[in-house]
């Protein structure tokens, strides 16, 4: 395949994204085994798909049972999703780690700048409990590259935390709160304060297990009542995907230029849905060069015409439709 990472991360307008992403459909359905089988219980050639449109999205639950890679290439780092109690988790098996480095800088960077310039505290407990989180590999990196002395990872030492950020408040200096959506509440639960601007805390979703579930309305406006009605920034990423697309407070979600969301019906996975109607929300996420870049998630949203997209909740079942193509 011609494409190059650095093509990947060039990438600036319609025309080079759907060339990039045919390029790398034709490459990924031959080289990549489990996506070649699928194909092929569908169906399609991919020689007769000329259209981004056109091409099928792989069920994200493969990643449950199969190892997702380029068939001659040998993992690097083996990412695990954190998952709730009693569900299987999933294993994205990564060729080359420094893609996700490229990846997830280069994205902070368009969003929201240099990390150099912030002190960066994540409030992670549920992945730094376990090993092998892409979320904790990803914020160890922009804490490292952040410099700044009280940049770091705050287990359940929430009394600390809140010190900090009175501390912040005070000083004037930028600061990225990162947290799990339960670790976050208790925060604003014991520690509710108001929050300056130069503050902001970002969300990534996520009770695992220790509270109920909410939507991200209800979870917003909990966190704005603690802390000063600060818009509360989100993150929308996962354990399968290389890339990550953010929020910045209004609940719309907007991708790095090599991401791009569609959205699928429930009931008809290969039928996609127009702009502005509620479905299964399908992935392609170029920086997965080295698995699958194709990838239909289990959450429910509606995309925008201007590319922007909404994350409404979850489908009910745990398997997501496609799977029983192909059982290994």
């Amino acid at each position: 395949m011609s494409r190059t990472i650095q093509d990947i991360f060039n990438i600036n307008d319609h025309r080079t994204f759907r060339a990039a992403a045919l390029e790398v459909f034709y490459y990924q359905s031959r080289h990549t085994p489990v996506y070649r089988e699928y194909l092929a219980a569908l169906r399609v050639d991919p020689s007769s798909v000329n259209e981004l449109e056109q091409i099928p999205f792989l069920p994200i639950e493969f990643f449950k049972s199969h190892s997702v890679i380029v068939e001659w290439k040998n993992a690097e780092v083996v990412f695990e999703s954190s998952g709730t109690v009693g569900n299987t988790p999933s294993f994205h098996h990564v060729a080359d780690a420094s893609l996700y480095h490229k990846s997830f800088t280069t994205a902070f960077q368009l969003f929201y700048g240099d990390p150099d310039k912030y002190c960066i505290l994540a409030l992670l407990p549920a992945y730094l409990e376990r090993s092998g989180s892409s979320l904790v590999h990803m914020m160890d990196h922009l804490i490292t590259d952040s410099g700044h002395p009280d940049s770091g990872f705050y287990l359940n030492n929430l009394n600390e935390l809140a010190s900090l950020l009175q501390k912040r408040n005070e000083d004037q200096q930028p600061t990225l709160l990162v947290g799990v959506s339960f670790a976050l509440l208790d925060l604003a639960e014991q520690h509710p304060m108001p929050l300056k601007d130069h503050i902001m805390v970002m969300e990534t979703g996520g009770m695992k297990g220790q509270r109920k579930e909410m939507v991200r309305g209800e979870l917003h406006e909990q966190l704005k009542t603690a802390f000063g009605h600060i818009a509360i920034h989100s993150e929308y990423g996962m354990t399968e995907l290389l890339s990550q697309a953010y929020s910045k407070g209004d609940g719309l979600f907007h991708c790095p230029p090599w991401m791009k969301i569609l959205v699928r019906d429930p009931n008809d996975p290969l039928e996609l849905l127009a702009a502005g109607q509620s479905g299964g929300i399908n992935v392609i996420d170029l920086a997965n060069l080295n698995s699958c870049s194709f990838i239909a998630t289990g959450d429910l949203g509606k995309v925008f015409e201007d590319g922007s997209f909404e994350v409404l909740g979850r489908f009910d079942h745990s398997d997501i439709r496609g799977c029983n193509l192909l059982v290994s």
